[in-house]
């Protein structure tokens, strides 16, 4: 059922066809196939593919790893609220990973996604200010201001 409304372009069932895939629910595990329909429902605006899609470029499953693609999908998705990629795109910025390594980024983004319910994002924020200056909070709290009332 899913492939058929996958078919006509349901984003919802193309992101459920590709976590079928991804976990091997009636079909054989496929990470390429998931990659497929993930792309689909990504590219229709899907926060939950646009994260899924994110994971698989960082992880390297179904194609080769690739940093900044995983950076372009869970942007994508943490602007439209998805707490799970802001909290990934702070870990990225954190660790320089795909882009400069960016404490005010990696903070501005956990202090996001713990607000959004993220509890590790919570964790690993206060965990980065203690090697921040009071400036560079600053900063991060008011680009998550500003962050907040734009997306």
């Amino acid at each position: 059922m899913y492939t058929k409304l996958a078919e006509q372009g349901d984003a919802t069932a193309q992101y459920n066809l590709g976590l079928m895939y991804d976990n091997g629910y009636g079909a054989p595990q496929d990470y390429k196939a998931a990659i497929k329909w993930w792309t689909k429902a990504a590219e229709q605006g899907d926060a939950r593919a646009q994260f899924s899609l994110g994971n698989s470029y960082f992880n390297g499953e179904g194609t080769p790893q690739d940093y900044k693609a995983a950076i372009k999908w869970y942007t994508k998705s943490a602007e439209q609220g998805y707490a799970e990629a802001q909290s990934s795109l702070g870990f990225m910025y954190n660790n320089g990973e795909g882009t400069p390594q960016d404490y005010v980024m990696a903070h501005m983004l956990w202090n996001i996604a713990a607000a959004n319910g993220i509890e590790n994002a919570k964790k690993a924020r206060d965990i980065v200010a203690g090697i921040m200056t009071p400036n560079e909070i600053e900063q991060a709290q008011q680009l998550a201001r500003e962050w907040m009332e734009k997306y």
